[in-house]
C-alpha cells in the first residue's frame, strides 16, 4: 500500500493505494478549528493512527522551497515546513517507514496532468480527478462548488498515484 499526503496548515489531504493501483481510502483531515500548530499536528496524528492499513511506502508532497510574487511570504513558508516536517515524523512514528517526498509538479507529470500556462494547478487537478477518478468523491457546496477540502484530496490522489507509478518502474 502507497501512503500519500498534501500536508497543510489547514486541510491535509491523505490517500492509500493498493497493490493495484486503486483507491483504498481518500479523506481529508479539517483542521482550521485548531489554532495551535501542536493541535494540528496532534489532530493529524489521531487521524492516521486509526488508519489500519499495511503501509509500505509514504510519500508527501514537498512543501514549497521558494518565493514567487503574489504567493506565500517567509513566514508562511517557514509555518508549512516545519509541519512537514512534524507530520513526517508522525508518519514515520507510527508506520516505521522513512517517507520520501515529492514535488507537486514531478508528481503532476508522473500522474500524465499538464497545467496549461496560466491556470491553476488545482483547478486543473480537482477536475482530471472529477473526469477520471472516481474512487475519490467529490463533495460539493450547496451552490455547486467543490467543497475545499476536495481539492487536498485529489492533490494527495496525485502524490499517492505518483508514488505507486514511480514504485512500479
Amino acid at each position: 500500500m502507497i501512503l500519500g499526503l498534501d500536508i497543510s496548515t489547514s486541510i491535509t489531504g491523505v490517500t492509500v493505494i493498493n497493490k493495484e493501483g486503486k483507491v483504498d481510502c481518500n479523506f481529508a483531515i479539517d483542521t482550521r478549528k485548531y489554532k495551535n500548530f501542536f493541535q494540528k499536528a496532534e489532530a493529524i496524528k489521531q487521524k492516521l493512527e486509526i488508519l489500519i492499513v499495511d503501509v509500505e511506502k509514504i510519500y508527501i508532497e514537498q512543501s514549497l522551497q521558494s518565493f514567487r510574487s503574489g504567493f506565500s511570504s517567509a513566514k508562511t513558508l517557514s509555518t508549512l515546513s516545519r509541519f512537514n516536517g512534524v507530520v513526517s515524523w508522525i508518519c514515520y512514528e507510527i508506520w516505521d517507514i522513512e517517507p520520501r517526498y515529492m514535488a507537486a509538479t514531478s508528481a503532476r507529470k508522473l500522474c500524465g496532468i499538464r497545467i496549461p500556462r496560466g491556470q491553476k494547478a488545482k483547478k486543473i487537478v480537482l477536475e482530471y480527478i472529477i473526469d477520471n477518478i472516481p474512487d475519490v468523491l467529490i463533495e460539493y457546496t450547496k451552490y455547486g462548488n467543490p467543497k475545499p477540502q476536495c481539492y487536498d484530496m485529489a492533490d494527495s490522489w496525485v502524490v499517492a498515484r505518483a508514488g505507486w507509478l514511480e514504485c512500479q518502474k
